[in-house]
């Protein structure tokens, strides 16, 4: 990896990054979602805690976008969970490390859709708290984790569905690879942050 520990806690807590004029927090009580940062724990593709800090943002065009998709999943009694949203580029770094695939993960000097604050990753979970049954988990590199693929129970397929209609309705942009990934609108336009 290109970064320490101490690096990325940096990015988190004490950069300009994070008082970046574009990024609004998002908590579980401002926005009626459910928080599990895969990055900030052990449970990810890395297999190690890359985020030393639990706080999440998005950039503020991004934010208007979830606060609509919010309100769409509850009208279908639905909750949605968020695993990642903004990221630093040292976090993008340790990703590119463990997987220098373009097909999952953008190369750090190009820059992600996550490392410009307007994307976000996520799915959604039923009044119990259970997340809806998508095929895979989140961050599965491989092809059934595709929009579209056929290799998933039609439950399965329905879920994503409904994943996917409630956040192109709010007014998002989806990543063909990846049925958790979703972006705002000419994403790439945006700054890096």
């Amino acid at each position: 990896m290109t970064h320490t520990q101490a690096d990325t806690y940096k990015d988190l807590s004490d950069s300009a990054s994070l008082s970046h004029s574009s990024l609004v927090e998002i908590t579980e009580a401002s926005h009626n979602i459910l928080l599990e940062l895969r990055y900030a724990t052990k449970n990810n593709i890395t297999g190690a805690r890359i985020y030393h800090d639990d706080r999440c943002f998005i950039h503020k065009d991004a934010d208007v976008l979830l606060r609509k998709s919010i309100i769409l999943a509850q009208e279908q009694n639905l909750k949605i969970k968020i695993f990642d949203a903004y990221r630093p580029r040292s976090v993008q770094e340790a990703l590119w490390a463990h997987c220098p695939d373009p097909n999952y993960v953008m190369p750090p000097e190009k820059g992600s859709h996550h490392t410009r604050g307007v994307a976000i990753d996520l799915t959604l979970i039923d009044a119990s708290g259970k997340e809806l049954d998508m095929g895979t988990d989140f961050d599965d590199l491989s092809p059934r984790a595709h929009h579209g693929a056929s290799t998933h129970a039609p439950q399965v397929a329905a879920n994503r569905y409904m994943l996917l209609g409630i956040m192109m309705s709010a007014g998002w942009d989806f990543f063909q690879n990846e049925w958790w990934h979703y972006q705002v609108f000419k994403a790439r336009d945006y700054p890096l942050i």
